[in-house]
C-alpha cells in the first residue's frame, strides 16, 4: 500500500509543539504524512504525551523510546494507524538504553527512527559514535524484509549534502570513516531515496545552524535520510525538504524530510 513518511528531528519536543501559531502541532495538522519520524524529543514519555496531547486525541498513534538521560535524545514515530509491534533498540547492551532507536511494524512495512548523536573528531565522543553505527550497521544489514529507516545521521555523505564541505573535511558529521559508514550501507542494498530522487545536485539540505544567516543563505546540510530497502525502495516518487519559508517560522533547527512511496 502507499505511504507518506517525514522524517524531523525536533530538537526538543516541548519547544517544538509551544511555538503557538507557527509550531510543530501546526505543522501535524496539515501535514499529508501517515507516518512521521521524530528524534531528540528530549522528554519523558509522559511530557511527550502531553506535548502532543491535541494530535494523540485526533487520532495519532505515538511510540517512544524514553530518555535514559534527561534532556538527551529520544526518538519516536508518530503514525495514523497503530503499529502491530513496537521495538526498542537493536540489541546493543551499550546503546538500547540511551534512546536512539526505535522501529515499529506496519502490515508489510518496518519503519525505524534513529537519531545518530553528533561526535568530536578523536575524541571518546567520536569513538562512541563509530561503535554506534557498527553496531547499527549489523542491525541494518540483517533486515530482510520491506524496511525504511529515517531520522537524523549526523553524517553528510558527500560534498553535495554539504554546502561548506571544505571548512568541514576534518570535524565530525562529514569524517571519512563516516562517510564510508554509508557507503557501506547503500552497497549493502540500502537506497537514499532522496538522492535518488534529487540526483547530482546539491542538498537538498534539512539543518541549518541558527548562528549568523545560514539558514536565510542556504547554507546547510543534508544530514536527515530515508534509507530504504526491498521492494518499498523503488516506489519512492517524490522527496521533498518542508522547509519553512523564513527563519522566524521555523520550529527546529531541522526541517521535515518527507518521502512519498507508491
Amino acid at each position: 500500500m502507499p505511504y507518506i513518511i517525514s522524517t524531523v528531528n525536533v530538537n526538543g519536543i516541548r519547544a517544538a509543539t509551544g511555538k503557538t501559531g507557527k509550531g510543530m502541532l501546526e505543522w501535524l495538522a496539515t501535514t499529508e504524512a501517515d507516518i512521521v519520524c521524530v528524534q531528540e524529543t528530549r522528554a519523558t514519555d509522559a511530557q511527550t504525551r502531553a506535548a502532543l496531547a491535541s494530535v494523540l486525541d485526533a487520532g495519532w498513534y505515538l511510540a517512544h523510546a524514553e530518555p535514559g538521560l534527561k534532556g538527551r535524545a529520544g526518538v519516536g514515530i508518530l503514525s495514523r494507524r497503530e503499529p502491530s509491534a513496537v521495538r526498542i533498540g537493536f540489541g546493543s547492551p551499550e546503546f538500547d538504553g540511551a534512546a536512539r532507536y526505535i522501529e515499529a511494524d506496519f502490515e508489510e512495512l518496518t519503519v525505524a527512527s534513529v537519531y545518530v548523536h553528533t561526535g568530536e573528531a578523536d575524541t571518546p565522543m567520536q569513538d562512541e559514535k563509530y561503535r554506534f553505527l557498527g553496531q547499527l550497521g549489523e542491525h541494518l544489514t540483517s533486515r530482510a524484509q520491506d524496511f525504511v529507516i529515517c531520522g537524523d545521521w549526523n553524517v553528510a555523505h558527500t560534498e553535495l549534502d554539504i554546502k561548506n564541505w571544505k571548512g568541514n573535511v576534518k570535524n565530525s558529521g562529514f569524517l571519512p570513516g563516516e562517510r564510508a559508514w554509508i557507503d557501506g550501507i547503500l552497497a549493502a542494498g540500502y537506497v537514499d531515496t532522496v538522492r535518488a530522487l534529487h540526483p547530482g545536485v546539491p542538498g537538498p539540505y534539512s539543518w541549518w545552524t541558527y548562528r549568523g544567516r545560514a539558514y536565510d543563505n542556504d547554507v546547510g546540510w543534508r544530514i536527515d535520510y530515508h534509507l530504504a530497502r526491498g521492494e518499498v525502495a523503488s516506489r519512492a516518487k517524490q522527496a521533498i525538504v518542508e522547509r519553512a519559508p523564513t527563519y522566524a517560522l521555523r520550529w527546529s533547527d531541522h526541517a521535515p524530510v518527507t518521502v512519498q512511496y507508491r
